[in-house]
């Protein structure tokens, strides 16, 4: 499932634009399910809204703006989320 939400920044004379924050990452969250408990930690702490709740309890995690600080990894009793080097896109 892919998530929208854009933050719309204005920026000089052409208007606003959208901008994917997301991408000046080094680090990225990634979620193992099995450990997760669905307690929302990561929902509650995350800075930038990136975790996502779906009607099951379950969590996801939008890399479009997630900044890759590791408040979310931190956060997570049960070691649920780890933070991972982001490979170069050529």
């Amino acid at each position: 499932m892919k998530f929208i939400s854009d933050y719309i920044v204005p920026i000089g004379p052409e208007g606003l634009h959208i901008i994917q924050t997301g991408k000046w990452r080094t680090r990225k969250p990634v979620m193992d399910t099995d450990k997760c408990v669905k307690c929302g930690m990561c929902l509650m702490y995350c800075p930038v809204n990136s975790i996502r709740r779906h009607e099951d309890g379950s969590f996801e995690i939008c890399y479009d703006y997630c900044k890759g600080c590791g408040i979310c990894a931190h956060e997570c009793k049960k070691g649920a989320i780890t933070m991972q080097p982001v490979k170069e896109e050529n």
